[in-house]
């Protein structure tokens, strides 16, 4: 792509609201409003979704989060300026998908036990009895954020403000995969096994990483989860027909 010999100031503006950041010779981020709130979030979404739908050369990775999106783009192929004025004019025709049509997710769990050590601690902080706070977690639908620490980690949420426990002081050095964790205002699945500091309520059978298929992951942003709790017999039968080679 031809370079462009006009220059642009490093945080440019492309609405009161949505700007352009270099963070280095090969990715961008754009920046929305900075708070987490699912109508933001939607927002970032379609974004980024239009611009992998058109399908640019050289356009290597987007990545979606919480309130912005971070693009990584061959310097080779992309002169900035030029990239920018595509992004304008991308920013004019995005329209955010209402949530009834987002994909929705139910994820089995069993909470509680060796599944989920800290879910007393959990219910004990909201004062509520440990079926309590497993109702709680199981009753709200969640929109899928953003994906990140680990690959396909879902950042879930808003959680309930009775059950925002924060982190663990000092984290856990292997969290088993499928466990499902607590963190302030969030919620989330660890797709494998890593350390991990998050208060652990549960765990499903259900495998988030694929070796086949589409995407490499269960989860997208802007899909929402709904916790369905479940029996160890449950938990034993999804397990076992759960595909081996993702385990």
């Amino acid at each position: 792509m031809p370079a462009s010999n006009r220059t642009r100031s490093p945080n440019h503006n492309l609405k009161a609201t949505l700007r352009i950041v270099p963070l280095c010779d090969s990715a961008i981020a754009i920046e929305f409003e900075n708070e987490i709130d699912p109508e933001i979030n939607a927002r970032v979404v379609a974004y980024a979704r239009h611009v992998a739908y058109k399908g640019w050369s050289g356009i290597l990775d987007i990545v979606p989060t919480y309130r912005s999106i971070t693009i990584h783009f061959d310097p080779f192929q992309w002169d900035f300026a030029v990239l920018i004025d595509r992004l304008e004019g991308l920013s004019r025709h995005t329209v955010a998908e209402p949530e009834s049509q987002a994909v929705l997710h139910e994820i089995p769990v069993l909470y509680g036990d060796e599944w989920g050590p800290d879910l007393e601690d959990v219910a004990t902080f909201a004062n509520l009895l440990p079926a309590q706070a497993v109702a709680l977690h199981a009753s709200i639908r969640y929109r899928v954020y953003m994906l990140g620490f680990s690959p396909g980690f879902p950042y879930l949420g808003l959680l309930h403000k009775a059950l925002a426990m924060p982190r663990l002081s000092t984290p856990r050095m292997k969290v088993p995969a499928g466990s499902v964790g607590i963190a302030d205002r969030q919620t989330g699945i660890y797709p494998s096994a890593t350390p991990g500091g998050w208060r652990l309520i549960g765990r499903t059978p259900t495998i988030l990483s694929r070796r086949t298929g589409p995407t490499p992951f269960l989860l997208k942003p802007g899909d929402l989860v709904q916790f369905r709790p479940i029996d160890r017999n449950e938990f034993d039968r999804l397990s076992r027909e759960a595909p081996d080679e993702n385990h």
